[in-house]
């Protein structure tokens, strides 16, 4: 006669504080995966975002010490960061409450993207450094200039300080019109776009520069190519310094790093 032996080890709890296209691969590999209790845990800027077959928290923790009590509360035994490269915040608060927690965090992040000899590329460290650049008015080789700003509709503020360009704004959903700076272009669209789609908008609008965070990836890289094949100048904005965590760029990475923390974990508790 046989039987069925089950397996006493209990699933091991992480949580994934997401909100991008690798957080999103991550939770398909967890989906289906008992070795693990996965939580995704999601900002809620995004009014209708593409939710996995996992549970989900959206809305902030409550700085350092809400997330603190919510990793202890949830029994979280490992973290993995895989917030955009210009949540600052998020990945801040993270790494200050899994040093205080002993708690394993890793960081998945997409590789920047790095010039080519074809781009013409202004760094600026900062969104009002990039304003300043168009502010300064020695500073641009055409004065007013249609700027197509493509940092995200709640980053347009600084940009008020440098108000006699013409902006060209894309955004999923309307803006705060309060924040925006006042001769601005409103188009309401979802992504992704191709390099098609982006060259047609450079043209349409007579674009003179492009404005940009270092996002890196793949889904919003076409309108860096089409800057680059109209030689139009990209003022790109500079990744903040990163959190003191290991980094891992792909999914599958931060899968085996998981399954080394959740293997070590079961050799404890057996």
């Amino acid at each position: 006669m046989s039987s069925v032996v089950h397996s006493a080890v209990q699933p091991f709890p992480v949580v994934i504080l997401g909100g991008t296209t690798e957080a999103a691969s991550l939770c398909r590999h967890l989906e289906q995966d008992a070795r693990f209790n996965a939580t995704l845990s999601l900002a809620g800027v995004t009014r209708a975002p593409h939710l996995p077959d996992l549970p989900v928290k959206i809305g902030g923790f409550g700085g350092v010490q809400g997330l603190k009590n919510w990793l202890q509360e949830n029994g979280i035994r490992a973290v993995v960061d895989a917030t955009h490269p210009f949540a600052a915040t998020m990945s801040h608060n993270a790494a200050t409450a899994c040093t205080d927690l002993a708690l394993p965090l890793l960081r998945l992040e997409r590789p920047a993207w790095q010039p080519t000899e074809q781009d013409n590329w202004h760094a600026a460290a900062s969104l009002a450094e990039a304003a300043m650049a168009l502010a300064n008015p020695g500073g641009w080789d055409k004065t007013p200039a249609t700027v197509f700003l493509t940092t995200g509709r709640k980053d347009t503020r600084p940009f008020q300080d440098a108000p006699r360009h013409h902006y060209i704004l894309r955004s999923i959903e309307p803006p705060d019109e309060a924040a925006l700076p006042p001769h601005t272009t409103l188009i309401t669209a979802r992504g992704p776009f191709g390099l098609d789609d982006e060259l047609r908008l450079l043209r349409a609008y007579e674009v003179d520069v492009l404005v940009s965070k270092n996002s890196g990836g793949d889904a919003t890289f076409p309108k860096i190519q089409a800057a680059r094949i109209l030689n139009i100048p990209v003022i790109m904005i500079e990744r903040p310094h990163p959190s003191p965590a290991p980094v891992v760029a792909t999914a599958e990475n931060a899968l085996q790093w998981l399954l080394r923390h959740q293997s070590a974990s079961t050799l404890r508790d057996v």
